[in-house]
């Protein structure tokens, strides 16, 4: 198969100037040519050029108006121009290159050196053509490898969060439901002046994954209180409340190997202090107020708003309304009175979360 010619236009008033460039280029190019402006930008649309060989002096439309067209069109900016012309000023070949045009040449010409240009110019046109299709190849590759890396890490994500679960068969549900909340109350704060600092600056599904991992700490507490089918004593509970800590060794030492994954960083804070309390009663640190994560404030309503209309061996589920006005009344005392007014507007929201993955899978691109 025969490589394919560059496409040239050329555009000169003058029939003996286009017949000398055609005899002597005809073999090495595949040649177009036009008598003026208005014709050569019509050409242009018709048969798209490689490089132009473009005359100044024309009737109408002068070469340095096509030029200027050429290159205030996005479509057409790229295309190289050669001004070909018998005007010498100096002036003239600066007006030319402010316009955009590759080269400037004074008639009379000399064939060998036209062809000379235009093998430069064409050579370099079809290496910035090979770059930019390099650098398309390139894109493609890094969005593969990105979609491959966030599989890869929503995998490894749900087989650290189903350690849990196989000690806890509660946990599954509960583990989906409360990602799903996260990512509610982030998007409903994101523009809030006390939180949009921070949430612009996360993703609300990485948030929501990191909660996925808020109860990893419950694989070191015992079966014999884990499974217990019955309220806990008070001994048992302190033994319970230790998931926070397990949860918080777990992860922190995974940040300690990679330092600047900013998911790890978020799953940890949220394993470590999503049962403090907005009070400073909360555990395992007993913190206070703002000193409490934002991720964690989020994750503590996401996690007992849950609990409450989760059914128990030892207790049964609350209404939805029941729960609501339960965390309502925690304002100020367990929650952060900004983070409920949030869940107040999102109750709707989060009923139909709970409703919809109390036994299967909800399709989640009503959150997309």
């Amino acid at each position: 198969m025969s490589e394919q010619k560059s496409k040239v236009l050329i555009v000169d008033d003058t029939d003996l100037n286009i017949d000398i460039l055609v005899d002597a280029l005809g073999d090495r190019y595949d040649l177009f040519t036009a008598l003026d402006g208005e014709s050569a930008l019509a050409m242009v649309k018709m048969n798209f050029p490689d490089i132009i060989l473009l005359d100044v002096v024309m009737p109408g439309m002068s070469g340095y108006d096509v030029c200027a067209k050429l290159k205030a069109n996005p479509a057409t900016a790229d295309i190289p121009v050669i001004f070909l012309t018998a005007m010498t000023d100096i002036n003239d070949k600066a007006r030319g290159f402010e316009l955009g045009a590759v080269d400037y040449m004074v008639k009379p010409f000399a064939i060998l050196e036209v062809q000379a240009r235009l093998d430069v110019h064409l050579s370099l046109l079809n290496a910035r053509k090979a770059l930019r299709r390099q650098n398309e190849i390139l894109e493609v590759k890094v969005k593969e490898r990105t979609q491959e890396l966030s599989i890869t890490q929503s995998v490894i994500i749900e087989a650290m969060a189903s350690l849990a679960e196989t000690r806890d068969q509660e946990t599954g549900d509960h583990v989906q439901r409360t990602r799903l909340y996260v990512h509610l109350l982030a998007v409903q704060l994101a523009s809030h002046p006390r939180f949009g600092d921070y949430l612009v600056l996360l993703e609300p599904d990485e948030l929501g994954k990191a909660a996925t991992l808020h109860d990893i700490g419950k694989v070191g507490v015992p079966d014999n209180i884990l499974l217990k089918p019955a309220k806990l004593t008070p001994e048992e509970f302190e033994e319970m409340k230790k998931h926070t800590v397990y949860g918080h060794n777990i992860l922190h030492r995974l940040t300690r190997r990679l330092p600047n994954n900013n998911f790890l960083c978020l799953a940890d804070e949220i394993a470590w202090s999503h049962h403090e309390k907005w009070n400073g009663l909360g555990y395992p640190r007993g913190l206070k107020g703002d000193e409490i994560p934002i991720p964690g404030r989020l994750m503590a309503i996401a996690d007992v708003y849950d609990a409450l209309i989760s059914a128990r061996p030892y207790k049964k589920a609350m209404s939805d309304e029941e729960a609501r006005d339960f965390i309502v009344s925690q304002a100020g005392l367990h929650f952060d009175p900004d983070v409920v007014s949030a869940f107040t507007d999102l109750t709707d929201m989060f009923r139909f979360v709970a409703s919809q993955l109390k036994d299967g899978a909800l399709d989640e691109e009503v959150f997309e």
